[in-house]
């Protein structure tokens, strides 16, 4: 009997040849409700370490799994052409980096018929590898050192501004669009505001479970948002508005810090930055013992240098997108590149 209802699962991926074996197989064992069928469909963005050819490989011996070209090698523009290819009713995206229960698919279905939301997702629950990685996790799942984020909370069943990775019915798109390609960040939270703009609903369950494997290193947890944060002005000036107050802070607090030890330098006292500096050291300090609290003790002497990072990172990011995106209008090559 052939399948009622079709599942095209999309992936943007470039040079995760030491992962893709593991991924696809994962995907492809879904266990999924009766008379549901499913496709994968990978975008590649001109993968150099192999990646592509064991796609290549995989597909011959699987017709539920497609490769197909991101020649732009940007996220956004291979959603868009994965989309394009998708014959699914619903489209459910997935990355190579996180690892998904069994029952993944099945539990996005199951939200979108109980809530008729535009985009469902699960939270983001991080889970580290290495001692900077545990340590990066460890802060990662922690919903106020994110500035309140609500994907970072486990059991939060209800609305939301934006939603990890994604399940959408098909009518989404036809109704709001694709993937902004001009963004090689934040091009999913640039999506889902304009959902949420346009009168329709993002949703997050509990019951939709995943894993994501944050960066291993402070460098690279660094680099990561430096971008996130540079590329947040450019969705802010396309709508002019942030997704969310939140988004805002970093950048104020790195224009204030920056600002008060200008002000010592030239003279002006050094109370202002002292106080600044201060405060939100007892702040990180107080965040560092939460997430500690929450996850290993272990870990402490090392998150409150995990969290200033990531403070600091994006904050200085959003200034410098800032800068590009209202001077400008275009984003520097530099920033154009993801990091890993």
């Amino acid at each position: 009997m052939s399948a009622q209802r079709l599942v095209s699962v999309v992936v943007p991926c470039r040079n995760e040849a030491a992962h893709v074996d593991a991924f696809v197989a994962s995907v492809l064992a879904q266990r999924l409700p009766d008379g549901v069928a499913l496709e994968l469909i990978v975008a590649d963005g001109a993968s150099d370490d192999g990646t592509r050819e064991r796609l290549a490989a995989l597909a011959a011996t699987d017709p539920r799994l497609k490769l197909i070209d991101n020649p732009q090698r940007i996220v956004a523009a291979g959603l868009n052409r994965a989309l394009a290819a998708a014959r699914g009713d619903v489209v459910v995206r997935m990355d190579v980096h996180t690892t998904y229960a069994d029952d993944y698919v099945a539990q996005c279905l199951a939200t979108l018929a109980r809530t008729g939301a535009d985009n469902v997702g699960g939270p983001w629950r991080a889970e580290g590898t290495g001692p900077w990685g545990r340590a990066i996790a460890a802060a990662f799942q922690s919903r106020w050192a994110a500035g309140g984020a609500r994907s970072r909370s486990l059991s939060h069943d209800g609305p939301v501004d934006t939603v990890y990775l994604g399940c959408w019915p098909r009518a989404t798109f036809e109704r709001f669009g694709g993937f902004d390609e001009t963004l090689v960040r934040n091009q999913d939270d640039e999506h889902n505001l304009r959902i949420v703009r346009g009168g329709g609903r993002v949703w997050q369950s509990p019951t939709i479970r995943s894993t994501y494997h944050p960066r291993e290193s402070l460098a690279a947890f660094a680099r990561q948002w430096l971008q996130y944060g540079y590329w947040k002005p450019f969705v802010m000036r396309k709508h002019g508005q942030p997704a969310s107050a939140r988004h805002l802070l970093p950048g104020a607090f790195v224009t204030a810090l920056t600002l008060s030890a200008a002000a010592a330098l030239l003279g002006l006292g050094a109370l202002p930055l002292a106080a600044l500096v201060a405060v939100y050291t007892l702040a990180v300090l107080a965040l560092a013992v939460d997430a500690a609290a929450r996850s290993s003790w272990a870990l402490l002497p090392r998150l409150p240098v995990v969290i200033a990072t990531q403070h600091l990172a994006y904050g200085a990011g959003t200034l410098l997108g800032a800068w590009d995106a209202w001077r400008h209008g275009r984003g520097r090559e530099r920033f154009a590149r993801l990091t890993r």
